[in-house]
């Protein structure tokens, strides 16, 4: 098997020698060049970004993956230019085509950089092209020298009087510029939107930023620009003659119309909606509608449109909505393999109704399955099946939407699953049911979940009768598989830079799990009776008693044409702590490393805790402990058509936080027990979709005391890499 492996080593790199080797310009005609590169000297000021300045280059030279080099660009090149060939054009269409030099966007690129300078407040600029010819390869050089800026002196105002200047000078401390800042179109602009939004907010309906326009005076002052913020009654492109006074609104008449045929109780829309009859026009009542009515998940569209009376200050709105698909059924699966046979499958289907009592209530029914066996040996297997129902109410139960003017109403959420776990040593069944509350807020950037109730039992039968036996009294393991209550209370937050699902530019985000169990129960053990070790009972049950919280931060960096580049990084942390009525966490509330969207080394419950081996206590392995820590990164980059590549680096663990023995104690060589893999992937990105492969190779296995470290020797070792399969992005 080694040998099979440095022979597929040895064939890449000859395939990358041979596409390395291929001339980047073949497929060239007489005369033309390819663009190699653009590259921006910024000369002075610091704080301007080359990168910012690349974004007005006319002209784009190819992307490169890595090190300046781009494989799928080679490949089309090998094609040569004879395209009657079938073959040619296949490899066309698989490659990447080169860009050819035209001279005539350099100077549009000067011209496009030069306007933006001004635009940043950078007057008189100074910009350069300087183009280099190597072969059949061009490089432009574009060297800016920054002008000069000025900043703001004396900013006084000329607004029409009335009700419009004492509703514009109430808002004049909010403004984005002020003495002393530097005076740029930019930061004109951002103010002229910002204020024209308040400015509808409170009554003005259709006024825009178009009717603001600045005077600044250079001469009076050295460096310094006196600015004017004026208001005209007309438009950037309308003539004086035109001007008409500024009007104030109400609103009028309000009417909602829908899909008849979508039962629907109307006090529903009536409630989310916030443009009330009489009320003062408010573009932010506006948007608060969109957002609420669009968060109903019963419409594919929703519309507002605002009419104004010739014959009075009032504005009348009509919300029309159309009908999404009311129900349907999703389908997902997530699988993975490694090196010694063992393979694992995670199929699931759902249902869903966005109206199922015709109040806009969201049900949906998840059939779940995990399937873990090894090839060839019926013994070990692992199965477990679940069914999960949850329904959402567009509401806050027991508090009208009414009282809620912001663009999310909280929503109730009612859920409840059964899971049977089918395994050589066990099966166990768990129950559960919760009571939660969500919602978002800051225009979808934060959301949170609270669940002040949250309830699950948990019961172990067919017990292999040698099963307890193989623990040799480890008290972690024997109060992991236990009979238990567990009922609590819980809360999720969390915030992103960006409300996008899928976004395209860099964010960040950060997300907190805190889950508290068994401690309201405590409050009654006087009335509770006892096992022999001193638990209290439920209906002869012990009930758990814990606390567990998660934090992860998130960084993505986009860079590169369009943003067609990513830097994704992700740290995690994790800690539980039983105690009163509890040796240990349940076990399903215990952490652990592998699979898809973890340490992609491993296995899904493979890893750790610290340097501890695999439990032989397990057939199938199920690794856990009580702390983890994890930090990933991933490179990703395109290649061709939908598909994308990603290489990564995973390092982290699971481990105990009291000393158990037999090396998961998180104060045993602490850093000798972080693993570490890295592994390269590939994704088909269908926009609505993302379909994924990974391959993690192990680089350090602590519970390897012997060999630790991996080589490419190693890799072709049992167990030493995993591949999983899934959907989205791992983090």
């Amino acid at each position: 098997m080694r040998s099979k492996t440095a022979f597929s080593i040895l064939s890449l790199i000859a395939a990358a020698a041979v596409a390395w080797s291929c001339s980047t310009t073949r497929s060239l005609e007489d005369g033309q060049y390819r663009l190699a590169k653009n590259k921006v000297v910024i000369n002075g000021d610091k704080k301007l970004s080359p990168r910012e300045i690349d974004k007005y280059i006319q002209q784009k030279s190819n992307s490169y993956i890595v090190f300046g080099w781009n494989p799928f660009l080679n490949f089309y090149n090998m094609s040569g230019r004879d395209t009657s060939k079938l073959a040619n054009r296949i490899i066309r269409k698989i490659g990447v085509e080169p860009v050819v030099y035209q001279p005539s966007s350099v100077q549009s690129s000067v011209s496009n950089i030069s306007r933006h300078m001004e635009y940043l407040g950078y007057y008189g600029s100074d910009v350069d092209s300087e183009v280099t010819v190597n072969g059949r390869k061009v490089s432009v050089t574009y060297t800016v020298t920054p002008g000069k800026r000025y900043k703001i002196g004396d900013l006084t105002f000329s607004v029409p009087e009335g009700e419009f200047k004492k509703d514009f000078m109430a808002d004049s401390v909010n403004l984005s510029i002020k003495p002393g800042d530097y005076l740029s179109e930019q930061a004109l602009e951002k103010e002229t939107e910002r204020s024209a939004a308040w400015m509808r907010s409170n009554g003005w309906f259709g006024f825009s930023k178009n009717f603001y326009a600045f005077e600044a005076d250079t001469l009076q002052k050295r460096d310094t620009a006196d600015l004017e913020m004026i208001i005209r009654e007309y438009t950037r492109n309308q003539a004086p003659e035109t001007a008409r006074p500024f009007r104030k609104y109400s609103i009028g008449d309000v009417s909602i119309a829908w899909d008849k045929d979508l039962k629907l109780h109307r006090k529903v829309l009536e409630d989310l909606n916030t443009i009330r009859p009489g009320a003062m026009y408010s573009e932010k009542d506006v948007n608060n509608t969109y957002s609420r009515l669009s968060a109903l998940k019963l419409f594919n569209g929703v519309n507002i449109s605002l009419a104004p009376r010739d014959s009075a200050d009032v504005v009348d709105c009509d919300i029309i909505l159309s009908r999404s698909r009311t129900q349907g059924f999703k389908a997902n699966l997530e699988g993975s393999t490694n090196s010694s046979g063992l393979i694992g499958i995670s199929p699931q289907l759902s249902y869903f109704h966005r109206n199922i009592f015709h109040g806009g209530e969201f049900l949906n029914l998840s059939f779940i399955g995990n399937f873990q066996f090894l090839s060839g040996n019926k013994s070990v297997h692992s199965n477990e099946i679940g069914v999960a129902g949850n329904i959402t109410f567009p509401e806050s139960l027991g508090l009208p939407n009414s009282l809620f003017t912001g663009p999310s109403v909280p929503k109730t959420e009612i859920n409840a699953s059964y899971t049977l776990q089918d395994r050589p040593e066990y099966r166990r069944t768990m129950i559960s049911t919760s009571l939660g509350y969500s919602g978002s807020l800051s225009r979808g950037r934060f959301l949170y979940q609270a669940y002040p109730f949250q309830a699950k039992i948990v019961r172990l039968t067919d017990i292999d009768p040698t099963f307890y036996s193989r623990f040799n009294g480890n008290q972690f393991l024997l109060n992991a598989y236990i009979d238990h209550f567990d009922i609590g209370s819980g809360a999720m937050v969390f915030y992103s830079t960006s409300a996008d699902i899928n976004p395209k530019d860099s964010y960040r985000y950060i997300r907190l799990q805190l889950d508290a169990s068994g401690n309201i129960l405590s409050l009654f053990n006087k009335a509770m009776s006892t096992d022999r070790r001193g638990k209290r009972l439920i209906w002869g049950i012990p009930y758990s008693q814990y606390v567990r919280s998660e934090l992860t931060l998130g960084n993505t960096i986009f860079f590169g044409r369009n943003n067609n580049q990513a830097l994704a990084f992700r740290l995690l942390g994790g800690y539980s702590k039983a105690y009163g009525n509890s040796f240990t966490v349940p076990l399903e509330k215990q952490f652990y490393g592998g699979g898809a969207s973890s340490m992609r080394g491993w296995q899904v419950r493979t890893l750790g805790p610290g340097r501890r081996k695999l439990e032989e206590v397990m057939i199938i392995p199920s690794q856990t402990g009580d702390i983890k820590l994890e930090a990933n990164a991933e490179y990703r980059f395109p290649l061709f058509w939908k598909l994308d590549g990603a290489l990564f680096v995973d390092v982290g663990n699971v481990w105990f936080s009291s000393d158990w023995g037999d090396g998961g104690y998180v104060g045993d060589d602490f850093f000798k027990s972080i693993a570490a893999d890295w592994g390269f992937g590939a994704r088909v990105d269908l926009s609505f979709l993302v379909l994924r492969i990974d391959m993690g190779i192990k680089l350090y296995d602590p519970s390897y005391d012997s060999i630790g470290w991996y080589g490419p020797a190693d890799w072709s070792r049992k167990d030493s890499f995993a591949i999983h399969f899934g959907v989205g992005y791992p983090f």
